[in-house]
């Protein structure tokens, strides 16, 4: 199934900004995290088709999966 992936910030660099990507059935955001090489603990916020989600979470044909990292500061 065909899947938008966005990334931000920093998961940009070396990476891309947005693609498009085939994932199998049953493949939840956190698989995609992981094959991205993004440590699941960098990850701040999951929204699948701009709706909050979790790395458990399962991904559809059409989502759009944005990932943003943990942002710090003070």
């Amino acid at each position: 199934m065909r899947v938008t992936v966005k990334l931000f910030a920093f998961f940009r660099d070396g990476r891309f900004k947005e693609e498009g990507r085939e994932y199998p059935a049953g493949t939840m955001v956190g698989d995609i995290v992981d094959e991205l090489g993004i440590g699941r603990d960098e990850v701040g916020v999951v929204m699948i088709n701009s709706l909050q989600r979790s790395l458990e979470s399962p991904i559809a044909a059409g989502d759009v999966v944005a990932i943003f990292p943990t942002i710090g500061g003070g």
